[in-house]
């Protein structure tokens, strides 16, 4: 993906931590993944209204993620996401994760989320209204 194709999309700045680097001296696969769900929820809180958040969870049915180039210590990371094909309680969720300030791409992960009901934790069909805001 080049930069121009991040235009329009949910952006979030990610600032490596001593606590992410793993015994090769860069960023441990596992984080990226937890980037990944940090962009994610990000975005929800971003750009759903309060009274939704509380009224609906997003659970992950599935993580798909490719690995290109390691981050480093002193790396910031901008993590862009947008959504995908949705059917039912389900849609796709694209991150991708680039070194702060350049072309590089980190890692690029798709992730299948169910929209659930936050009192019964039953799936709920994804409306209109909210696919709108994503």
């Amino acid at each position: 993906m080049s930069p121009q194709d991040h235009t329009g999309k949910f952006q979030l700045t990610i600032t490596v931590t001593p606590s992410d680097i793993d015994a090769l001296g860069h960023v441990n696969n596992v984080v990226y993944l937890r980037w990944v769900q940090e962009v994610s929820a990000a975005h929800w809180e971003h750009v759903a209204p309060q009274e939704m958040q509380e009224k609906y969870l997003w659970v992950v049915l599935r993580h798909e993620i490719d690995f290109h180039k390691p981050a480093m210590p002193q790396d910031t990371v901008t993590g862009y996401t947008w959504v995908g094909e949705h059917q039912g309680a389900k849609f796709d969720r694209y991150v991708s994760l680039y070194r702060a300030g350049t072309q590089e791409l980190l890692a690029a992960a798709k992730t299948t989320w169910c929209l659930v009901d936050a009192q019964t934790l039953r799936p709920r069909r994804i409306e209109q209204e909210m696919l709108a805001l994503l």
